[in-house]
């Protein structure tokens, strides 16, 4: 999903704003590191991260069984921002020094990871896995609506203007509108929906504030992560008690959320968009909620009206449209 870090904005045409290359909305856009021979085909970590993504609104559903939301997204933050305070430890980067900079990461923090995350989580407590992943689909939606607005550069096209409208028709074929919405939570719906339009405008901000920053990439994701663990520790205990117990299951859940989800998964999309490209890279985008809706399914037991996947399907066929550029002549 929404692993969501995400600092240096891209200055490549193909990598829109609104929808980061690869993104379950809020994954970073890398083109600073040093290169490494890679020790598995980008094949199989395309794999690997599709699946990490995927699974991670089961992760927040198990999460949530025993822990309140703030507390699932405060141990996300706090095991995705340790994975990679130690590999920028191994790689000796630095943090970055500008009080602006670092004021930013502040706001990019909130948008990406503090808030979306935490809506996941309560959204998740009355919707099944299966439809907060769909909605996270929605995200390039939000993006290229709020881009035509905030960014002056991205022109609208007939194309990105046809996917917009089908994307939507998508959302309300998933939701089951032609029924008046029957059985839907709206609370919950609407924090999911809430989350997927946070990443864009955190993108955007990015965009705007960030870009030509000196800092490396990877230091300004694990900059931004930890500045959103401190956010989440801030607020958790002011909306929360001390857990109960630390269960098995969801305790190995969250913590996975973080270091798999929020850790792992942003050092693999580094590794992609640097061998592959941003083009191809972003097809992970495609993959998240189809194996978001299997493991729900699959794994917790969730009902599955036919509604639901014909209109992720229609979600997602809208997104690839708002995403596609027209071919240089």
């Amino acid at each position: 999903m929404s692993a969501p870090p995400a600092p240096r904005p891209a200055t490549e045409p193909s990598a829109h704003p609104a929808a980061p290359p690869a993104a379950p909305p809020g994954a970073p856009v890398a083109a600073d590191l040093p290169a490494r021979r890679p020790a598995l085909d980008w094949r199989l970590r395309f794999a690997a991260l599709s699946l990490i993504w995927g699974f991670s609104f089961l992760l927040i559903k198990v999460g949530t069984d025993a822990y309140a939301p703030f507390q699932v997204t405060f141990g996300r933050l706090v095991s995705g921002t340790a994975v990679l305070a130690v590999v920028m430890a191994v790689r000796r980067e630095r943090l970055p020094r500008s009080a602006r900079t670092w004021g930013h990461l502040a706001v990019a923090a909130f948008f990406l990871n503090a808030l979306p995350f935490s809506l996941f989580a309560y959204a998740e407590l009355t919707i099944p896995s299966t439809l907060a992943g769909i909605c996270n689909a929605t995200s390039p939606l939000w993006g290229m609506a709020l881009s035509l607005v905030a960014l002056s550069e991205d022109r609208p096209t007939r194309r990105r203007v046809a996917g917009l409208g089908l994307g939507f028709l998508g959302v309300l074929t998933v939701l089951g509108a032609w029924q008046g919405f029957s059985g839907l939570d709206f609370g919950g719906t609407a924090m999911a929906l809430l989350a997927s339009l946070s990443y864009p405008v955190g993108w955007i901000y990015v965009r705007r504030t960030l870009a030509g920053d000196s800092a490396s990439t990877l230091a300004l994701t694990g900059s931004q992560l930890f500045l959103g663990t401190v956010q989440l520790a801030v607020v958790t205990p002011l909306f929360t008690g001390l857990p109960g117990g630390f269960p098995l299951g969801p305790t190995l859940a969250v913590l996975a959320l973080g270091a798999l989800g929020t850790g792992l998964a942003v050092l693999l999309q580094y590794g992609l968009v640097q061998e592959v490209g941003p083009t191809t890279a972003q097809m992970v985008t495609y993959f998240i909620p189809v194996i978001a809706t299997a493991a729900g399914v699959a794994v917790l037991g969730e009902e599955l009206s036919w509604n639901t996947p014909v209109g992720a399907l229609v979600v997602l066929a809208g997104a690839a449209l708002t995403q596609s550029r027209p071919r240089a002549a």
